[in-house]
């Protein structure tokens, strides 16, 4: 049986989940809309298989198609509301990501960590925005980011093999690329309480971020101030930057403690 006519035959859940996942995952930050080439191309699955699939994702709310280029449907933005990280740390966080904003005026973000990346949850940046940096859903290193090293600072030593171990890519002439280097710095974060990146990840940009942790301790997340360096400065920032990461600890344990006592 050639490929085409096993992909043909292939109408089995596990198999329609999976192709139907690596449509999903053809989009990003900077492909928010794909022609059927584009989709094809970016997904690895065949042109009949893409039409067809990405026909049926449309009658389930999950894709959208004005005129001739698909995009992920607002039916899967209302469920993504309803993650956990978004429904519940998000929520918890928002007031402090708030307060610093209104006392740095520049981008404050919240983050956790995806394997060996960030990914952004939430981004305030007023009116003054910075396009190098992700937006909320996209993701960036965490060996080389504020926020990656302040919850890789209270992480295990497994996750910081991982990190280490998916590669270091140099950003900048300033970002650390040695396992050694990083390990030390990750080992100075937990004395002053945060985390600080000097244009590791962007020339010119800064970012000093602390953890947030749940109610047995462990750091499910962290928040940050980011912007340029000259604004930026750690000793001025860093105190505002773990008070709002504290407080947002509490906020989200309480949340996370009292929720299922509501629910019974």
């Amino acid at each position: 049986m050639s490929p085409s006519d096993r992909d043909s035959h292939d109408t089995g859940p596990s198999g329609s989940l999976e192709r139907a996942a690596a449509i999903l995952d053809a989009f990003d930050a900077a492909h928010r809309e794909l022609g059927l080439a584009e989709l094809v191309r970016r997904s690895g699955l065949p042109r009949s298989t893409v039409h067809r699939t990405a026909a049926r994702m449309i009658e389930l709310g999950w894709l959208d198609k004005p005129q001739d280029r698909y995009r992920i449907s607002t039916g899967l933005f209302k469920l993504a509301g309803l993650v956990p990280v978004r429904m519940e740390l998000r929520e918890a966080a928002l007031p402090f990501l708030q307060d610093l904003y209104a006392a740095a005026r520049t981008t404050v973000q919240l983050g956790v960590l995806d394997g060996t990346q960030v990914l952004v949850v939430e981004k305030i940046t007023g009116h003054r925005p910075m396009p190098m940096l992700s937006q909320v859903g996209g993701v960036i290193p965490a060996h080389c980011s504020g926020l990656g090293r302040a919850m890789l600072a209270w992480s295990d030593a497994a996750r910081v093999e991982e990190v280490i171990a998916g590669g270091m890519d140099r950003r900048t002439p300033r970002t650390i690329t040695s396992p050694t280097a990083l390990k030390r710095e990750l080992a100075s974060i937990p004395d002053r309480g945060w985390a600080y990146d000097r244009e590791e990840g962007n020339v010119g940009v800064s970012c000093v971020a602390a953890p947030i942790f749940n109610a047995t301790g462990e750091v499910v997340a962290a928040l940050s101030v980011t912007g340029p360096s000259a604004a930026v400065k750690p000793e001025r920032i860093g105190p505002a930057v773990r008070m709002a990461a504290a407080a947002a600890s509490r906020a989200y344990s309480t949340r996370r403690w009292e929720a299922p006592r509501r629910s019974t």
